[in-house]
């Protein structure tokens, strides 16, 4: 289900025009608009859960302000980042984090 765009937010303003571009979530291509949240982007193209507790309970957006934890992701390998206020870029690839979160490491073989 799509909600459609958020052009005004709370904190960072209101979001012109802007163009689309391409971000990955979980694998699969979107499109986004320059400069808009991230979460804001996921729930435009009907993604509800951004998140799974330790406890595998579903989380989405909640405050939109970036005062809670309830959106965080791991976006381009860091883990914990609040969605809400963390506008999206051009192939950024965000996913579904579970539980605490961990930090991807580089090939340690190199």
């Amino acid at each position: 289900m799509s909600v459609g765009r958020i052009i005004e937010h709370p904190i960072l303003g209101e979001i012109g025009e802007s163009k689309k571009i391409s971000i990955s979530v979980d694998g699969k291509t979107y499109t986004a608009l320059e400069g808009e949240m991230i979460a804001a982007a996921l729930m435009a193209n009907g993604i509800q859960t951004f998140r799974f507790t330790k406890h595998h309970a579903p989380r989405g957006i909640y405050c939109g302000i970036g005062r809670c934890t309830d959106c965080i992701m791991i976006v381009d390998g860091v883990p914990n980042v609040r969605t809400c206020v963390t506008p999206v870029q051009e192939g950024m690839r965000i996913e579904t984090q579970y539980g605490t979160g961990a930090w991807k490491r580089g090939n340690d073989n190199a």
